[in-house]
């Protein structure tokens, strides 16, 4: 398992733009987040072990600020010809299973993913009212095998933060996961591997 860290987008980095398909079949865009909520973008896959580890803990993440200002949407951006178990009907599937929330969205092209400088899976990159970086790093320090439990404190630290009107620590830990699966020839030039 090649553990690959987040790129750690600069603080202040205006959230860019996407548009994509959402496991029912609409498209998602940020534009529909305008108007001064904070917006939370992760990307997550369903087959990575380190997204697995964080299932039911993102699960909870999403019902638990479900009635808040925070907007939530996820984002798949592996390669889904060489990962097939990553692909619409898959993540439709997990979705339901996991019990996630917040919408699902597909990144065929992987160029939100490139946008985002996204690197690994979990990658999390939280955007204050006027979608604004304050907050990319990790859920928290638990990881396969470390007997750490799952509590996500270190996003939800950031996120209360950020519905209190406050910035988040900028004293961040970088998400550590596996590799966003690139397609061939598509590596972007802010990935190490």
């Amino acid at each position: 398992m090649v553990r690959v860290p987040s790129t750690m987008l600069p603080l202040g980095t205006p959230a860019p733009d996407f548009s994509l398909p959402n496991i029912d079949g609409q498209i998602i865009g940020k534009q529909g987040y305008a108007g001064g909520a904070p917006l939370l973008v992760m990307f997550i896959c369903n087959h990575c072990p380190f997204v697995k580890h964080l299932r039911e803990g993102l699960a909870k993440f999403g019902k638990d600020y479900q009635k808040s200002a925070l907007k939530i949407v996820a984002i798949s951006s592996n390669d889904i010809v060489a990962y097939p178990q990553d692909d619409l009907p898959a993540m439709t599937r997990e979705a339901a299973e996991a019990g996630y929330v917040f919408p699902y969205l597909l990144d065929e092209s992987q160029q939100v993913a490139k946008a985002y400088k996204a690197a690994c899976t979990p990658d999390f990159f939280l955007f204050n009212a006027s979608h604004h970086l304050v907050y990319r790093g990790q859920f928290d320090a638990s990881r396969p095998g470390n007997e750490i439990p799952v509590t996500g404190g270190d996003l939800r630290a950031a996120v209360d933060a950020v519905l209190a009107g406050q910035a988040p620590d900028e004293n961040q830990t970088p998400s550590i996961g596996c590799n966003i699966k690139w397609k061939a020839g598509n590596n972007p030039d802010y990935f190490p591997g």
